[in-house]
Order: C-alpha cells, then sequence, then structure tokens
C-alpha cells in the first residue's frame, strides 16, 4: 500500500476568496476593525489600571475580555489582512505557526466564554448577596476566578490541539481564512474519529456549562429583582445584567454559527466570513457597552476631558 503522508511544514491558506476589485475595500475595512479593536480595549485596560475608583472585583474581572480580546485578535487578523495582498499561491504558513494561530484561536472562544461565567458570578454575588458580597470577592477570589478561567481553557484547548498534533498529515491546504483545530486535522488522512468526539464533547462541555451558569445566575437574580422593593436594586440589576447579557449572546451566536457552518463546505465562504466576526465583533463592542454602562467609567472619561479643556484655557 502506497504512503501519501509526507507531514509537509509549510502549509498553504486559502484564505478569503473575494474578486479583485473588492480586495482593497475589505482590507481597509478588516485594518480599521483592528485597529479600533486595539484602541478601545487598550484605552479600557489602561482606564481601569489608572483609576483606583475602578479597582472593583466587576472591573478587574472584566479587564480579562480586553486582554483575550487583543490577543486573539492580533494572532488571526494581522495574518488575514496580509494575506488578502497577497495572489493566493503565495498565502503559505509554517505548520508550526499553524498551530499556534490555532491554539490561540480557540483560546480566544474558550476564554471569552469562561471569563463571561466568572463574571455572572459576581454579578450575582453583588445583587443576590450584597451583604456578604465584599468578604467573598476579595482580591484573592478574583485572582482565583481568572485563574480558574484561563486555566481550564488552556487545558481543554490543550488537549483538543494534542490530539490534532498527533496525526500524519497528507494535504497542505488549509480551507480557511486562518488556522484552527477542524481546518488542520482535516490535512490528515488517517481516522479523525477520536477528535470529533472529543471536539463534540469539548463543544457540548463548553456551552452547556456557561449557558447553564448564565441561566441560572439570571434566573436567581431575576426572582431577587422580583421580590424586591428596591428601585435602586434593581436599576442596578436591570443595567449591569443587561450590559453582560447582551456582550454573552453576541459571542455565543457567533460562535455557534461558526460550528454549524464547519458542518457545510458548500459555505466555505460565509464560514470565513462568520469566523472573523466572532473576532471582531465581540472585540470592537466590548469595551463600548461595558464603557458606556459603567457610571465609574464614564465619571473618569468625563474628568479626563474636562481637565484637557481647562488646560489649554488656562494656558491662554
Amino acid at each position: 500500500m502506497e504512503n501519501y503522508t509526507y507531514n509537509s511544514l509549510t502549509l498553504q491558506l486559502e484564505g478569503l476568496n473575494i474578486p479583485e476589485d473588492s480586495t482593497y475595500p475589505v482590507f481597509f475595512f478588516l485594518f480599521f476593525s483592528y485597529f479600533i479593536i486595539m484602541l478601545l480595549n487598550i484605552g479600557i485596560a489602561l482606564l481601569v489600571f489608572i483609576d483606583k475608583n475602578l479597582h472593583q472585583p466587576m472591573y478587574l474581572l472584566f479587564c480579562n475580555l480586553p486582554f483575550n480580546d487583543i490577543v486573539g485578535n492580533s494572532i488571526s487578523l494581522p495574518r488575514v489582512l496580509v494575506d488578502l495582498l497577497r495572489p493566493p499561491s503565495e498565502r503559505s504558513i509554517s505548520y508550526y505557526e499553524c498551530i499556534i494561530q490555532a491554539f490561540t484561536t480557540h483560546m480566544f472562544g474558550t476564554t471569552s466564554h469562561t471569563v463571561l461565567m466568572i463574571m455572572a458570578f459576581d454579578r450575582y454575588l453583588a445583587i443576590c448577596n450584597p451583604l456578604r458580597y465584599a468578604s467573598i470577592m476579595t482580591n484573592k477570589m478574583v485572582i482565583k476566578l481568572t485563574v480558574w478561567a484561563w486555566g481550564s481553557a488552556f487545558v481543554l484547548v490543550g488537549i483538543l490541539l494534542g490530539l490534532t498534533i498527533r496525526l500524519n498529515r497528507c494535504r497542505t491546504m488549509i480551507m480557511h481564512a486562518y488556522c484552527d483545530n477542524a481546518s488542520l486535522f482535516k490535512l490528515s488522512c488517517e481516522s479523525v474519529v477520536i477528535n470529533n468526539v472529543y471536539g463534540l464533547t469539548f463543544t457540548v462541555i463548553l456551552l452547556t456549562s456557561s449557558i447553564g451558569s448564565i441561566i441560572i445566575t439570571y434566573t436567581k437574580i431575576t426572582v431577587v429583582c422580583l421580590t424586591s422593593k428596591n428601585k435602586s436594586l434593581n436599576s442596578k440589576a436591570l443595567k449591569t445584567c443587561s450590559t453582560h447579557l447582551v456582550v454573552y449572546l453576541v459571542m455565543l451566536f457567533s460562535g455557534i454559527l461558526i460550528i454549524t457552518l464547519h458542518r457545510f463546505p458548500q459555505y466555505a465562504f460565509y464560514r470565513k466570513l462568520s469566523s472573523i466576526l466572532f473576532h471582531i465583533i465581540p472585540g470592537s463592542l466590548n469595551p463600548i457597552i461595558y464603557g458606556v454602562q459603567s457610571k465609574e467609567i464614564r465619571k473618569f472619561l468625563y474628568k479626563l476631558f474636562e481637565s484637557k479643556k481647562v488646560l489649554p484655557s488656562f494656558q491662554r
């Protein structure tokens, strides 16, 4: 029997197949989106770091989202931008770079879920158990929750990619805009049953735990708000929870769409587009939604811009 396995260390990226006259409009749209993501997320992280009034569990936990958006988008979007300007025959990537890109991409998606889970737990304590909130949500607890969010994602994604790395490869074409696990194990001519079983288990565990935690915490928060006559509590709960829920639903819908489209090769272009939007939309919306909702962040920005207005007038 002839052996077709050659395990090439250089792979080809199919990239985005778009008409030539649309190349530059798409390029500048993605470049502007990446610039906005970096500007907003770095800015919001610096605000939390600089302003001591924002050194609260809610904002410290939220800082995981900007960091995740910065790392996740910096690995994928610049590569997509470069490949857009290259002819298809020159869109090559090393196998090891592809593994790193796939790992980071899946870490980005998984950590988005785990971070929003610990943020939901924080909101549950703040609204349903306010008297014990300060004693429970200490700096030590914030660190533990952060380590859990990133650590559990690292283990789950590490096993996912580990099962793919063990496979021999007989193909070199990545049928995607960037490297991900599904595109990588499709390069193999060996049985990928284990990969599919673990991938399905991984998805079920992640989605069940994240959706379950959101449903449980929000149900309890709703019960507290319905039974409480405290208008201030209800208003605070509505603002913080609606913000959190919008971010979660955007991320959840985008992720499910990508997973679904991977099962339909005929919709390859829409899968690539949704994969890119999965990075762009949450990364752009998260700092805007939380920034607009947060009274503390609005106060800091107001003081910042007021001081800049006063300074020029003083110099005159």
